[in-house]
This record gives structure tokens, sequence and C-alpha cells, in this order.
């Protein structure tokens, strides 16, 4: 990695939770029908560049990315999930936030 993309990569990216659901195959109205994906695996790429970050235990993540478009996909998220193409803004992070669909019905 150069010098610029190492500083472009501080100062740009993106932050968010990833959740995962259905988590019941009946999902009531008292009761949260999805969860966290904790330790999900993000891959974020565009020509000749990959990068990777893992979800902590609650979902979360970030990760430092050069501004522009990426396109995102789940690792092992098979069922309801096509990349995304995704934005990264100039001079911030920006929120993503990511639901997987688990296919329970």
């Amino acid at each position: 990695m150069t010098a610029v993309a190492f500083l472009a990569a501080l100062l740009n990216g993106l932050y968010g939770v990833v959740t995962r659901g259905p988590t019941t195959p009946v999902c009531r109205v008292d009761v949260p029908c999805s969860a966290p994906y904790g330790n999900a695996t993000l891959v974020f790429t565009r020509p000749g560049v990959t990068r990777r970050v893992m979800t902590d235990a609650k979902g979360k993540y970030r990760i430092g990315l050069a501004p522009g478009r990426w396109s995102l996909r789940v690792k092992d998220a098979h069922f309801g999930w096509k990349p995304a193409a995704v934005w990264v803004p100039t001079g911030r992070y920006a929120k993503l936030n990511v639901s997987v669909d688990t296919g329970i019905r």
C-alpha cells in the first residue's frame, strides 16, 4: 500500500452494523426477528484491490477505504445475497448498515 493510499484509508471509509434475519420461522410483533451478525466477514473489492473486515460479536464493523465505488459481499452469505455497489465518500466515514437474509421461512 502506498503512503497516499494509506493516508486516504485513514480519512475515508465505512462503518455500521450487520444483521441477519429472520432468525425464526414465525416472527412476532413483540420479539425481534433479526439479530446482529457477529464474526461475519465483509469483502470490499474494486479493480486490483480487495479489503476485508470482520464484525465484532454485536455485528459492528469499521473499515478504512479509499473514496469511490466498491463492490461489497458478505462471505458465506448465500441465500438472498447479491454483491452490492457501495460508495465511500471523500474525507469522512459513512454509515452503511447491512442486512443478510437467512432464508428461514
